[in-house]
């Protein structure tokens, strides 16, 4: 038995029948009544319990569907495969209404982990920290933009002369952050790879980064990287949460966060749109 195979069967009470690498990091095994688990590997310390907890977090609010987790140790998370469909209009409709639901179930604190969750997790492969903070504006600057405009600055990616630009931004982030929203339960890295399209018609999420934080940032990263239907997941979710006046003029302001992160993670390229749209955000 493989260690993978040894650590499925530990978490899910049932014989592995076989394998199917996925890529270095993930894998499906089948279990011997037929079902089918995705395993993911991680060395990130803490990562495996983060993501669980993140999804558990997720799934508590009844709303937004995540696969099931069947449990973690460290380095290993074992959870439900999603059988994939095709995107369609009526599914994004549906997601929208549920991803407001997702946000109106609410988090203690800006910055705050999911219950069991480490302090210290991940979005993507970049560490996040997660300490709560009442004021949203003074959280998104000190703990979502600055860390990872500093480790670009760091890496050469922003050149430091350049940096000033985004510093300017965070100083007047109390203008430019719309009316005052309480805290909303976050996915937190919501691209389009982790919105998986399943076989049954709707929508489940994957690898969240979830944290407390305000509701345009998840709207903004399914815009940011694209998502099929966005327009009726947009029309769904204002039905059930209409968002507050000029959130599309905000849009750059929450899209700095992932394009930073992805600075650090991927290069000069990112570094560029960080640097767009947070003059653009200035000019506004």
């Amino acid at each position: 038995m493989t260690a993978r195979a040894d650590v499925v069967a530990r978490l899910t009470g049932r014989a592995v029948r076989g394998e199917r690498p996925l890529s270095g990091a993930l894998a499906e095994a089948t279990l011997d009544d037929g079902r089918v688990v995705v395993v993911k590997r991680s060395d990130a310390p803490g990562a495996a319990r983060a993501e669980a907890a993140g999804l558990r977090w997720l799934a508590a609010a009844g709303s937004v569907r995540v696969p099931v987790v069947h449990g973690h140790e460290e380095g290993w998370l074992v959870i439900d495969r999603v059988t994939e469909g095709p995107p369609s209009r009526r599914a994004a409709v549906r997601f929208g209404r549920d991803l407001a639901a997702l946000h109106a179930a609410a988090a203690p604190a800006f910055g705050a982990p999911p219950p069991d969750g480490p302090a210290d997790a991940y979005i993507g492969l970049a560490r996040m920290r997660n300490e709560p903070t009442a004021d949203w504006p003074c959280w998104y600057a000190e703990q979502r933009v600055l860390p990872y405009l500093r480790q670009a600055v760091d890496q050469g990616t922003v050149r430091a002369g350049e940096a000033a630009v985004v510093e300017r931004l965070c100083e007047r982030l109390p203008d430019l952050a719309g009316p005052a929203e309480p805290p909303a339960r976050l996915h937190g890295d919501l691209w389009s790879g982790n919105v998986l399209w399943a076989a049954d018609g709707q929508v489940r999420l994957i690898d969240p980064a979830a944290h407390g934080g305000h509701r345009e940032t998840d709207l903004a990263m399914l815009r940011l990287f694209g998502c099929p239907h966005l327009e009726q997941v947009l029309d769904g979710y204002q039905e059930v949460a209409p968002l507050a006046d000029g959130w599309g003029g905000r849009v750059g302001v929450h899209q700095l966060f992932p394009l930073l992160v992805h600075a650090v993670l991927f290069g000069r390229g990112y570094a560029e749109q960080a640097l767009a749209v947070a003059r653009t955000a200035l000019s506004g």
